[in-house]
């Protein structure tokens, strides 16, 4: 309602709906039925509230308590009263008057789940001054108001509040609204059509609840101090119904959402129907209003990153985790947020959604912003968080705009521009930029200060510049402008030509000239028009000065002649005047201009009247003039003399004419007179051309063309009839009509003579027929003969023969015969010029389908309708497609008493041959000289008992009950020859890992051409034979063996014969592995003549003995032995200082069987001498030296080389760094 938001008290709504809705503002109109049983009911305005109705006039009263404010109801009774949540309606009578009372509810204002219960404010300072008495509203009630249940009372409008319930907000700001303020039509056409779609969202529903309407209105008077915010009253800021609309949500979530009365701005209002809710609901409701405070991060220019964490759903809903993990799944969040710099402190939604952050775009530069996030599950909503406030960075000015100018001179432009928005930096200069003059886009600074308006100096005279503008600040330059184009001024303009009389008339003249070239700097060129009138004794004084190059000059006297010149001027000056011409006013127009009896099709007769005034002269003579052009433009003179009235004669019928009339006097030709427009009545088209054939005449189709008759009398042609008649008969008969130009006709005979006649018809009849058009059809391909017939003469050979058909206009050329069996495509068999055919090498026992078409001229004509034959049976055909048969498939399937071997035997397999009609019995199989082979109905078999390595030709033969077909071409075949005998296998070198095995090829090969190959195998620990190698070599090395381990080998000889046998099987041994190399051993000098040498232990080696012998090296000597046993360590004696020792050590297995086995000696290591030649300390120095880098592990050598290499790379960096880089 309109005071649900002023009125700081309860509010009240009597009445009863009568199921008409109206838009807001509009009276409510009462019969006198309905006023007979009005009864007045009193309103009890209690001190410190407010209420608020709408006047006969259309203005609204505010009464302040306390008050009794006299309501008329409509049938005497008490309708239902709508009062805020935590409110009851009390209705009192005392001495029959009816008083409603809204006080607070107890319980309401004690109990936990609302949050009304703030004191009491003060009164708002505007209310005091609208003090009236009450004003009973009749006739004129106020608006209807329809509510959200049943039918609402829609006569009364009265507004109580409490002041708690919308109470005003510091950090949330509230938008008011005034108690219906008045609207003009337009905005109560808008109301309705929102208030209309409204209905619709709802399902058809009624008008909004009073907390809605209320929250609609504009606040007349805002209060500037606001109270601490109340957490109840947060809805959608701005969005209303309509952002629900958009964000795709039910209907019941638009209800709920509507019902929260969130309409124009961001109401902070109770739930409308929270007193519907159930405690699970209220809980629910509790626990979505415990979001916490939003989090804003990465605050930019133009946006902020915000974040919260979500509500913990209630423990006691109804269901469990499971329903509880569902309320998590249906939350959604909107943020509200509000600009510092906006007057009224709006909220307004900025986001929706399910996230847990919002990256909030869009924003002002150095602006405070408040945000809240209010939780909403289903069509509930909670309370609005606590606010965060923020404020956005400073960034460069806004993009200024382009510079205008102000003024200028010949050699001088001044500019000036509009500072742009500062973004929170104050703008400290500006940055001007020009083209100077070269017309490139090339730009050089003119100026750099503070200042907004600058004179550019030193231009040349009309001249072409272009100007860009940017503001600066400390945060950074803005981007250009656009680029501005100005124009220094130029010298005065030239004269104009004399200007010309386009129309005269009794107290007017219409001048025009031709204008003065325009400067390239873009002045205007103004015009002054002087006339000089004689008779009044007066100079040239101007008329006009405008910048167009025609004008109309009016108030002359009559038959008066005036002196008229022109100048033209710019900002530099005026022109000389051009030449002095003199033009004389004319009377005026003649008037009465009619037609003078009948209309005919080819004249009519006008009449006219002298004009009223003859401007002081006598008319001598009147122009009559005509035009067939509608538009005017151009005019025939048909007449001129004294006379009053003409007859227009050769006119064409049904068109239509303009006449006009001027009246000619000493002073000149008056203006023309209103046009009459005359239409002829229309006659009959004439006859047309006859019609013509569009290309070559076919043979069953001819396309005609024609053209309108010359005479269309006046009248469109609306019709074409073109009638069609054979030479022989002269009927005709209509083969087309229409309103187009062309036509084929069908149907039609090849080879055929036709005339045709064309007749044209308008709305004024039909006219003459045309001349007759004389077209013979072309010819065309021959028609379909009759069936060909089919005589079998043999199996293979059908003699065929058919009859020659109409032939069409054209001679037969050719005929052409197609064949087909069954189920298959035509292909031709005989193209010529004869009646029959006779076809050979067909098959027998096959139908075949014959058809036959005949060829001329014009092409080939339709096939017959095809003719069948059947063949007689014949002997079998020949057998194709001989092979033989893979070893694969020989071995799985040999036959029952056959046993395959590839040296002896030939497997064969066949395609079964057509049976020409009688079924085959069996096969002969030719070998060439042996006895051939007969073998039942199978197509596939194994000759046995054959020599091996053999060659023979073989061929097949079908047999029915008719005889023996043909044979099958011949097929050479060829035995394979015997499998070789193994070769001998002999070991020719031998390691601890591996064997190197060779076989020779003896005696086994039979043949140069054969191609051997071979199978080695060995024995694994299961005792099963695997392969190793499997080609044509004769050696193969086997590796990764174990040492002192005997093998088993054997090897088989293969060929295209198939695999011989393998051989014996023979055993080879590996040999003894000896150890390991030892590492260096280090060295231990204990004084001049004494070092102790230490060696890590080989592993042991499949449970042998390993010693160590230590071999000594005295300068460049031989190595020497010093020690041998199995200790790893040996103190070496009698060492002379000045002498230089190379020691190494190697490993020695003691196998169980002799020999022992010696490894290879490990790296040398060296004992420097002693220095005697310097101090004790310097040679005390370069032993441990010396003794210290002999002692370094691997690990310490390589962690040694990679810090020096560290240290290399950071003085190479730094040295780079100082005397290349700076």
């Amino acid at each position: 309602m309109g005071a649900a938001a002023e009125a700081d008290s309860p509010m009240a709504v009597l009445g009863k709906s009568r199921g008409c809705s109206r838009a807001l503002g509009e009276p409510i109109r009462y019969d006198g039925d309905f006023l007979r049983q009005t009864e007045v009911i009193l309103v009890q305005v209690n001190p410190g509230e407010a209420f608020t109705i709408q006047r006969e006039d259309g203005h609204c009263q505010c009464i302040t308590g306390p008050a009794q404010v006299p309501m008329m109801s409509p049938n005497g009774s008490v309708p239902p009263i709508y009062v805020p949540t935590g409110y009851i309606s009390q209705i009192i009578e005392e001495n029959g008057v009816r008083r409603v009372l809204v006080i607070p509810q107890p319980d309401f204002l004690l109990g936990a789940p609302s949050a009304l219960h703030h004191p009491l404010p003060p009164l708002p300072p505007h209310l005091p001054a609208f003090l009236p008495h009450p004003v009973v509203l009749h006739p004129s009630l106020p608006p209807v108001f329809s509510g959200g249940a049943g039918d609402l009372a829609s006569q009364y409008m009265s507004h109580y509040h409490a002041g708690h319930v919308f109470s005003e907000i510091d950090s949330y700001p509230v938008q008011r609204c005034p108690p219906f303020a008045p609207r003009d039509d337009r905005a109560g056409k808008t109301y309705g059509r929102l208030q209309k779609k409204l209905k619709e969202r709802l399902g058809g529903g009624s008008s909004l609840s009073p907390t809605g309407e209320g929250a609609r209105s504009p606040s007349p008077s805002p209060q500037k101090a606001y109270s601490t915010p109340s957490p109840n009253k947060m809805c959608n800021g701005g969005q209303g119904a309509e952002a629900e609309k958009e964000t795709g949500q039910d209907g019941e979530t638009q209800t709920a959402w509507i019902n929260e009365g969130c309409k124009g701005g961001e109401n902070l209002g109770v739930d409308a129907e929270s007193e519907d809710l159930d405690e699970e609901s209220l809980a629910l409701r509790a626990a979505l209003s415990t979001i916490s405070k939003p989090k804003v991060t990465d605050v930019q220019a133009s946006m902020a990153l915000l974040s919260w964490s979500a509500p913990v759903p209630p423990d006691n809903v109804d269901g469990g985790l499971e329903v509880q993990n569902e309320l998590r799944k249906a939350l959604s969040y909107e943020v509200i947020i509000s600009c510092g710099d906006e007057k009224d402190g709006m909220y307004h939604v900025v986001y929706r959604g399910d996230e847990l952050s919002s990256n909030l775009e869009e924003l002002r530069p150095a602006t405070d912003y408040n945000a809240r996030v209010r939780a909403v599950c289903r069509h509930l909503r909670g309370d609005p968080s606590e606010g965060v406030t923020f404020t956005t960075l400073s960034c460069a000015p806004d993009t200024p705009s382009a510079p205008w100018r102000t003024g200028g001179t010949k050699s001088t432009i001044t500019l000036q521009w509009k500072a742009p928005s500062d973004n929170g930096s104050r703008i400290d200069n500006y940055m001007l930029q020009w083209d100077e003059g070269k017309g490139t886009e090339e730009f050089e600074q003119c100026y750099y200060g503070p200042e907004e308006e600058y004179q550019v100096c030193d231009l040349m005279p009309s001249s072409r510049y272009c100007f860009r503008i940017a503001a600066k600040n400390e945060k950074g330059l803005s981007s250009f402008s656009e680029v501005a184009e100005m124009f220094t001024s130029g010298g005065v303009p030239s004269a104009p030509p004399a200007p010309e009389l386009t129309k005269s008339g009794a107290s007017w003249l219409s001048l025009r000239w031709q204008p003065s070239p325009a400067p390239p700097s873009g002045d205007t060129v103004k015009y002054i028009l002087e006339v000089d009138e004689g008779a009044m004794g007066c100079h040239f004084q101007p008329r006009y000065d405008d910048y167009k190059s025609s004008c109309t000059i009016e108030n002359l006297r009559q038959n008066a002649k005036y002196k008229v010149r022109v100048r033209a001027y710019n900002t530099e000056g005026k022109s000389d005047p051009s030449m002095v011409l003199e033009f004389t006013t004319c009377p005026g127009c003649p008037g009465g201009l009619a037609v003078r009896g009948a209309v005919l099709p080819t004249s009519f007769g006008v009449i006219w009247e002298p004009p009223n005034d003859d401007g002081g002269s006598v008319v001598i003579k009147y122009v009559l003039e005509k035009s067939a052009d509608l538009s005017g433009n151009s005019w025939e003179p048909v007449y001129s003399g004294p006379a009053v009235e003409y007859q227009l004669e050769d006119l064409k019928p049904g068109a239509t004419y303009q006449a006009r009339v001027h009246c000619v006097s000493e002073a000149g030709r008056s203006e023309p007179s209103d046009i009459l427009r005359v239409q002829t009545p229309a006659v009959p088209p004439g006859p047309c051309l006859p019609p013509r054939v569009v290309g070559k005449p076919k043979a069953r189709d001819v396309q005609l063309r024609w053209g309108p008759p010359h005479e269309d009398g006046g009248s469109a042609v609306t019709c074409y009839t073109l009638e069609m008649g054979c030479t022989h008969d002269e009927a005709y008969r209509e083969v087309y009509q229409g309103p187009e130009l062309d036509c084929t006709v069908t149907g039609l005979l090849p080879a055929t003579s036709y005339s045709f006649r064309l007749q044209a018809s308008s709305k004024a009849g039909s006219g003459p027929y045309s001349d007759c058009c004389e077209v013979i059809t072309g010819p065309c391909a021959p028609e379909a003969g009759r069936n060909p017939q089919a005589i079998c003469r043999s199996p293979t050979c059908v003699l065929v023969s058919w009859e020659s058909p109409p032939c069409n206009g054209a001679p037969v050329t050719e005929f052409r015969l197609e064949r087909a069996v069954a189920d298959g495509s035509m292909h031709v068999c005989y193209s010529g010029p004869g009646t029959m055919h006779e076809l050979r090498g067909l098959q027998p026992a096959t139908t075949y389908y014959f058809r036959v078409q005949a060829v001329n001229a014009m092409g080939a004509g339709p096939f017959s309708e095809a003719t069948p034959c059947q063949t007689p049976s014949s002997v079998p055909a020949a057998v194709g497609s001989i092979q033989a048969l893979s070893e694969p498939e020989l071995l799985k399937d040999p036959g029952p008493d056959a046993v395959y071997c590839p040296s002896s035997c030939l497997g064969l397999r066949w395609e079964a041959p057509c049976e020409h009609g009688a079924e085959i019995i069996s096969y002969i199989i030719d070998l060439g000289e042996r006895q051939p082979i007969q073998v039942g109905r199978i197509t596939r078999y194994i000759i046995q008992h054959l020599q091996p390595d053999t060659s023979y030709k073989i061929r097949i033969q079908a047999l029915n009950s008719l005889g023996a077909g043909p044979f099958s071409p011949t097929v050479k075949m060829r035995t394979r020859p015997r499998p070789p005998q193994p070769p001998r296998l002999e070991c020719i070198a031998f390691s601890h890992q591996t064997l190197r095995l060779k076989w020779s090829e003896g005696c086994i090969r039979a043949a140069q051409s054969e191609v051997l190959q071979y199978q080695l195998q060995m024995q694994d620990r299961n005792g099963r034979f695997i392969c190793l190698y499997r080609g044509p070599c004769h050696t193969h090395k086997v590796q990764r063996l174990v040492e002192s381990t005997s093998y088993n080998f054997r090897i088989q000889a293969f060929n295209d014969g198939g695999e011989g046998p393998f051989s014996d099987v023979y055993t080879f041994t590996t040999l003894c592995c000896p150890p390991a190399p030892p590492k260096a051993p280090r060295l231990e000098r204990l004084d001049d003549y004494t070092c102790d040498v230490s060696w890590e232990a080989v592993p042991l080696m499949n449970g042998d003995h390993i010693m160590y012998t230590l071999q000594c090296m005295l300068g460049n000597t031989e190595f020497k032995q010093v020690y041998r046993g199995s200790a790893t360590s040996y103190r070496a004696t009698g060492l002379h200082p000045s002498n230089e020792y190379r020691f190494r050590v190697g490993a020695i297995r003691q196998c169980s069987s002799p020999p022992d086995l010696s490894g290879p000696y490990s790296s040398i290591v060296m004992l420097l001498p002693l220095c005697v030649e310097g101090a004790a300390d310097a040679g005390i120095g370069g032993t441990e030296a010396g003794e210290a880098g002999c002692s370094l592990t691997d690990e310490q050598c390589a962690a040694l080389i990679l810090a020096l290499f560290a240290v290399t790379s950071i003085l190479i960096a730094v040295v780079i760094q100082h005397f290349v880089i700076k």
